[in-house]
């Protein structure tokens, strides 16, 4: 008989948000108690900065070569390895997804995938390993079961959520996508996640091992709490982010020193449409409205803390916290006014690459607190799930089990990045080892991917996609001791050659070969 698992993530959550990670806006009590009794991971790191590849790489515990959902425009397949089946199926563990999945495109008007049609069709599983999945995305669009119960139940809090990657202007500042949301927080997807997930634990009997995954839609964007709890921190009193460049004269210079996209997306030159809405130009952000969404996101921030806390509460009601391992983090980070910017893309900077990972093992695990620097990924927490179940490690795993204490001895976590759309046609990948951080941009193509001239006006905006071309000799390398905002490129730097020739073969020596034939892009988010 395995531990009971509460797997807990967000979406679009930075390392720093956190009090027990030195955050000092937003208050996460309870999650902070979880990082004091248990193991918080300084340096875990994700596999891919946006949603789809990054939470394919949690269920499957595979890079993101290997399983194929290169980004949000490409679905795992329904066969795919999952950790859930697994313990499902070796272990009798009762299993359920409840909020955000998103394993498969969104942008979806035909209803080609399940995830997207289940709800209409009143399904809750099962699927993917798991027995129970009630869904929920950003807000009311689509057809999730949260959406579903809100038009059926509350259909007079539809329209007050914020429309997703339209950049519309709303808040004190004419911020985008921010809007002080009149709903009632009882009716909001992070209490609905919170319920759901406690509805599901009420309907098991006290014997019984679970892996329960609770997955909040927020703090990502639309910025748009509950409007009672949107005033609880004042955007006029928050000082603008360490990352954010005192000048537009300042980004400009950092970014000009970063491979074209950078400067480019900052001016409105390249639009950014893997990572935000297409009409919207950083340039054009004044700090006031940093500062407001930063003190929006920092309140979505504080609701799912509480809302932890309430599934929390209710495990150790049912006399189960002594027998649950308890494990949170996110899926990527957000920039939210570092260089300058705003929202996601192909930008490999602790910002989006560096994650809040805390695992809270069981207390009749008789395992001690610590903190942990060793580099770990989102691909050793399917393994970790099978160490936890006291199930073997399937064959198809790429990772290893979380240390549980220092001197690991592991040396690296390696991050990658492909465009989904051919025109785009960017290639980054990654190494964080012994504090660099380096990144080599492959040469573009243009023969893979979707079609940007057939993405709605919504993602596209009004600005055209300029050609950038990569030629294979372009990157980033950070000296994280010495530069922690990474406002300096050492790339081209004469007296870090042979520290660039060495992570880049490291690198290239610890990726898998890419999975053969590639899984077609089939959508635009």
């Amino acid at each position: 008989m395995g531990r009971k698992i509460l797997f807990i993530t967000t979406d679009q959550q930075r390392y720093d948000s956190l009090g027990c990670n030195g955050g000092n806006i937003a208050r996460t009590p309870n999650i902070d108690r979880l990082a004091a009794a248990g193991i918080n991971f300084r340096r875990a790191h994700n596999q891919n900065v946006v949603c789809m590849p990054a939470r394919a790489t949690m269920i499957t515990g595979q890079y993101v070569r290997t399983h194929g959902v290169i980004a949000n425009g490409v679905a795992l397949p329904a066969d795919a390895p999952s950790a859930a089946a697994w313990l499902h199926d070796k272990a009798g563990y009762r299993t359920a997804l409840l909020g955000k999945a998103h394993f498969e495109p969104a942008l979806d008007l035909q209803g080609r995938w399940f995830e997207n049609t289940m709800a209409r069709k009143g399904s809750t599983g099962p699927y993917r390993g798991f027995e129970r999945m009630e869904l929920a995305m950003h807000g009311p669009m689509g057809g999730w079961h949260y959406s579903m119960w809100l038009m059926q139940n509350h259909p007079e809090d539809i329209a007050g959520f914020a429309p997703i990657l339209s950049a519309q202007p709303g808040g004190d500042t004419g911020a985008p996508e921010v809007k002080y949301n009149p709903i009632p927080r009882e009716n909001y997807h992070t209490d609905w996640v919170a319920d759901r997930t406690i509805a599901f634990l009420d309907s098991l009997e006290r014997n019984e091992d679970w892996f329960v995954w609770m997955s909040f839609p927020d703090p990502h964007h639309p910025w748009d709490p509950p409007g009672k709890e949107a005033r609880r921190i004042n955007w006029r009193d928050l000082d603008l982010p360490a990352g954010y460049p005192h000048s537009r004269g300042q980004a400009e210079k950092i970014l000009a020193q970063k491979p074209r996209h950078w400067l480019d997306w900052y001016e409105g030159r390249f639009i950014n449409p893997e990572g935000g809405p297409g009409s919207f130009v950083p340039a054009r952000m004044t700090p006031d409205q940093v500062r407001e969404v930063n003190a929006l996101t920092h309140i979505e921030n504080e609701l799912i803390d509480q809302a932890v806390g309430r599934v929390i509460a209710r495990i150790a009601e049912r006399g189960w916290d002594a027998d649950t391992d308890i494990i949170f983090t996110t899926d990527h980070g957000e920039l939210q006014g570092d260089f300058g910017l705003l929202y996601k893309g192909p930008y490999h900077v602790d910002a989006l690459m560096r994650l809040p990972m805390i695992w809270r093992p069981a207390p009749s695990a008789m395992i001690a607190p610590a903190e942990i620097t060793e580099p770990v990924g989102q691909l050793d927490l399917a393994p970790t799930f099978c160490k936890i179940a006291g199930v073997a490690i399937p064959g198809w795993i790429e990772g290893q089990p979380l240390p549980t204490a220092p001197g690991s001895g592991r040396e690296r976590v390696i991050t990658e990045w492909d465009s989904q759309f051919a025109q785009v046609g960017m290639h980054l990948r990654t190494i964080y080892r012994d504090g660099w951080v380096c990144t080599a941009y492959e040469k573009s193509t243009r023969d893979y991917g979707f079609d940007f001239d057939q993405v709605p006006a919504l993602l596209r905006g009004t600005l055209k996609l300029i050609d950038i071309r990569y030629d294979g000799s372009e990157g980033e390398l950070y000296n994280l001791a010495e530069d922690p905002l990474q406002w300096r490129n050492l790339w081209n730097d004469a007296g870090c050659r042979k520290i660039k020739s060495d992570l880049i073969a490291d690198l290239y020596d610890h990726l898998p070969k890419p999975r053969d034939p590639r899984l077609p892009v089939e959508a635009p988010a």
